[in-house]
């Protein structure tokens, strides 16, 4: 296998056609909905149209699924520029100063560079695993967030078995890296995505047990409820990450190793492979291979809030902290620690990949496993967390 076969660029013609449609039916369901809006009764009928009837539930599913991924969306461009800004900060730069107001238009720039450029497929490469790969991949990093809670009854699917569901996605998103690397028909990618398998299921390990422990605190597997029990009137010393310290430190290396930040970037190591398994990709299909990440980002970030940071609630349980809408502190939650995985790529130097694996199988996961057993012994012989 080799990289240098001959290449061909891709027809438009039918992802149009399937964009296309698409937009059809979105526009359609857009326009049933406004007409029951405006000749069904006002907004109280609406509502209740929505809730009450099986089409109603689906037009309100479907909404709020857009306003999800344009909020998602959104969020990317601004990390994407954030961290642009963060490391040429460290770095004594400027960063992106040109497009826009201090620059703030760049990540759009790019964006539409992206789009516009012609994709191209080596000529060896199986051209429908090379294309499905990164539909599949960012497809499953989007999936994620329909459980995720921004605020309390926020979650598109505010389902009892969140967790599981989380865990199902995470572990489905390493076949999108495989189906591109093996895809690609060159030894870089398909090496690169052997050790991003490889990375991630090491890594999941950790995290597991790590929300074990979660779990076992607060007794249940609903995201909603886990933010609930943090609600105390201890504030944020009662949130998870003081009595988990060790396990909120495991879980935020273990999150740059799941997402293949560095210093944990071996997947895209370019001095042995290139860029990894994306080397082969170009234009449309590498944004989506970049979105990828950047929203398991997002997603790790949000995770970490949920899980130790109390989600939605303010860190001092009375006025005037209690004022600030629950959105507004999940937020600044979240980019806090969006900032902390951006601040670490700045300075902390490259692993090996013995170093990863070792540091995976024999310091975190024996760690972890300690401490289930302490943390369940706790709350067994002292009645804390939900038996209270």
């Amino acid at each position: 296998m080799t990289s240098a076969t001959p290449s061909h660029p891709v027809t438009p013609n039918r992802a149009l056609i399937v964009a296309g449609v698409a937009g059809a039916i979105v526009l359609a369901v857009i326009v049933v909905a406004l007409y029951a809006f405006f000749f069904g009764g006002g907004a109280a009928a609406f509502g209740h149209w929505m809730h009450a009837t099986a089409i109603g539930t689906f037009v309100r599913y479907l909404l709020e699924s857009l306003l999800l991924l344009v909020c998602v969306l959104l969020s990317t461009a601004a990390l994407i520029y954030a961290e642009r800004k963060i490391w040429g900060s460290i770095q004594l730069r400027r960063g992106p100063n040109v497009v826009g107001p201090w620059g703030v238009l760049q990540p759009f720039a790019d964006f539409f560079k992206f789009i516009l450029k012609e994709p191209i497929i080596p000529a060896g490469a199986n051209k429908g695993v090379f294309v499905l790969a990164p539909l599949v991949s960012v497809t499953l990093a989007f999936a994620a967030w329909a459980v995720i809670p921004a605020n309390d009854g926020w979650a598109i699917a505010d389902i009892n078995v969140g967790v599981l569901y989380l865990f199902a996605i995470s572990s489905l998103g390493v076949y999108g890296v495989i189906m591109a690397g093996w895809a690609s028909n060159s030894k870089y990618p398909l090496m690169s995505a052997l050790r991003v398998a490889a990375q991630m299921v090491s890594y999941e390990v950790s995290i597991g047990f790590v929300i074990v422990t979660v779990l076992l605190c607060a007794g249940s597997l609903n995201l909603t409820d886990i933010v609930r029990a943090q609600d105390t009137r201890f504030g944020l010393l009662g949130w998870y990450w003081l009595p988990l310290l060790p396990m909120f430190v495991i879980f935020f290396i273990s999150a740059l190793a799941e997402t293949n930040r560095p210093p944990f970037d071996l997947a895209e190591a370019e001095s042995e492979l290139v860029a990894g398994y994306m080397v082969e990709y170009s234009a449309s299909l590498f944004l989506l291979q970049y979105l990828t990440e950047l929203v398991a980002i997002l997603t790790m970030s949000a995770m970490t809030t949920v899980f130790f940071l109390g989600g939605w609630l303010s860190p001092l349980p009375f006025p005037p902290f209690t004022w600030v809408p629950g959105i507004v502190w999940f937020l600044i939650k979240g980019w806090c620690v969006a900032f902390m995985f951006s601040f670490v790529k700045a300075f902390v130097p490259r692993y090996r990949y013995d170093q990863l694996m070792r540091l995976g199988w024999k310091v975190f996961l024996p760690i972890s496993l300690f401490m289930v057993v302490l943390v369940a012994g706790v709350l067994e012989a002292t009645g804390w967390g939900f038996h209270h």
